[in-house]
């Protein structure tokens, strides 16, 4: 070998000798560039239950059968005879088109991101939903098939205008009820339950504190809390505000309540209102509908719950205990009052229990649905005879009455009940995952702002609806046709033929 290559040799030698040094010294070691920390554990893909997935097949077609026969019925047995074919015809409608105008841009409007009050069109035509898809519920990992949670969706949003038509039976033509629906569920309904039920879901929640958690550096936390800020505004407004409606006390019952009551104003009274009789043709039917309705509305209330679990359980069973107390709060009141108890009072009170524990039913402890059925039985008997004759407006079918005044107690009492220190479940805060403090006032607020934001958005919006109506193809058949009957006049057929 020669010098130089000794020298090359011997210099390689002492620089590997240097790095071995640098490296193993401790005191050297704090110098050295930190490992990076550990990464967020990874969060299990969510997962579909096959039960969940059943319960929530059974909800979806209990909640139709509300609409259909249930509904249905139940108006139809309210009116005259030569009108009960043209109730049936509104509300089977109403169903249909509601059905259609879901799939193409209602369900992506709803349950989408965009704006605090409407979603986009992300899910137009059902763009993406396919059986493999899935929708959150309201615990995390655990999903439904979003093939179901959209019908499940569709049939509260076919049931909303169809309540409507009871408001003003018996005097509107059927062309304008087919442009009114549209138009309605479009511009009125799709906004309201996008504020009241949008949001990320409890994954992306959850996902997003456990990233703000496992952060260890400040530039980590911030962006990890920007992201959770993110998420958790992701949302409708009246979501944002912390209102609860498990059901749909706002996003159902007030808003066709209050889209009910400015329909029967503008349409006008029904020719011979408060001169001539008209009782209702058949509470047999009446009373079938009514059963049906209770029948169908453990779909409704219990199938919000999204699972099959606990919670659907208490759903049921405020489903049930409300409901008896108001049907028979309102029948002994009506006794008391007026010296006989009445079938269609007992009737009434059962539709006003189901309406007022439906934002309520998730979050109240039996005891509460109780109390709160007794309430609304006796509120919603006065609204339908002390202040509808007192104000002399005609709500054929105490739509107003029953459904926006019991929607409203329900509302309220909600944001009550829900204290655990009452029995009730609390509201779980996803980002701490646990159930938060209650707070009296600040539910309170939430749920009358709440209120106020639905009568406001439908009152309103539905006045225009009806007047933009009125001027494509007007509301009321002549008076003639009117007295003939809207089943001859619009359709051409008999209820019955004898």
């Amino acid at each position: 070998m020669t010098s130089k290559t000794l020298i090359r040799v011997g210099l390689v030698g002492v620089a590997a000798l240097a790095i071995a040094a640098y490296l193993s010294d401790p005191s050297l070691a704090q110098t050295a560039t930190p490992p990076a920390p550990p990464a967020a554990p990874a969060i299990p893909e969510p997962t579909v239950n096959k039960g969940d997935n059943a319960w929530m097949l059974t909800s979806t077609v209990l909640v139709l059968l509300m609409t259909i026969p249930g509904l249905a019925l139940f108006y139809a047995g309210l009116v005259r005879p030569k009108n009960t074919l043209s109730v049936l015809t509104h509300v089977f409608y109403t169903v249909c088109i509601v059905t259609l105008i879901w799939a193409i841009y209602g369900y992506s409007l709803t349950f989408t991101g965009g704006s605090t009050l409407i979603g986009g069109f992300d899910k137009i035509f059902m763009k993406g939903i396919t059986v493999d898809s899935k929708a959150a519920t309201f615990s995390v990992g655990a999903n439904i098939s979003e093939l179901v949670y959209f019908c499940f969706q569709m049939t509260f949003a076919a049931i909303t205008p169809a309540l409507i038509v009871g408001a003003f039976a018996e005097r509107m033509k059927f062309s304008a009820v087919a442009l009114f629906i549209p138009l309605w569920v479009t511009l009125i309904y799709f906004p309201i339950a996008h504020m009241v039920w949008y949001w990320a879901g409890p994954d992306a929640i959850d996902a997003a504190a456990k990233a703000l958690a496992a952060a260890t550096d400040e530039a980590a936390k911030k962006a990890a809390q920007a992201k959770l800020d993110e998420v958790l505004g992701d949302a409708g407004q009246v979501f944002i505000w912390t209102a609860i409606d498990f059901a749909g006390g706002t996003v159902v019952h007030i808003n066709a309540g209050i889209a009910g009551l400015v329909g029967a104003l503008v349409v006008g009274k029904r020719t011979g209102f408060g001169k001539d009789l008209m009782p209702p043709h058949s509470l047999v039917m009446t009373m079938i509908g009514a059963s049906l309705l209770w029948v169908g509305w453990f779909g409704f209330n219990a199938g919000s719950n999204l699972e099959a679990n606990g919670g659907a359980a208490l759903a049921m069973t405020n489903s049930f205990l409300a409901t008896a107390a108001a049907a028979m709060s309102w029948m002994f009141a009506e006794w008391i009052i007026k010296g006989r108890p009445s079938l269609l009072g007992a009737l009434s009170g059962c539709v006003a229990g189901l309406v007022a524990v439906t934002p309520a039913a998730g979050y109240s402890g039996p005891m509460g649905a109780i109390v709160l059925g007794l309430i609304v039985g006796v509120v919603c008997l006065y609204f339908v005879t002390t202040i509808k004759n007192m104000l002399g407006y005609d709500d054929a079918l105490d739509v107003f009455g029953v459904h926006c005044i019991g929607g409203i107690v329900g509302a309220i009492g909600t944001g009550i009940l829900v204290n655990p220190a009452l029995g009730g479940t609390g509201v779980m805060d996803y980002a701490i995952g646990k159930i938060g403090e209650y707070d009296f006032w600040a539910q309170i607020i939430a749920q009358c702002k709440a209120v106020a934001t639905t009568l406001v958005w439908s009152g309103v919006g539905s006045f225009v609806i009806f007047k933009v109506v009125d001027l494509i193809v007007g509301l009321r058949p002549s008076v003639e046709k009117e007295r003939e009957g809207l089943d001859l006049t619009d359709h051409g057929e008999r209820a019955y033929n004898m």
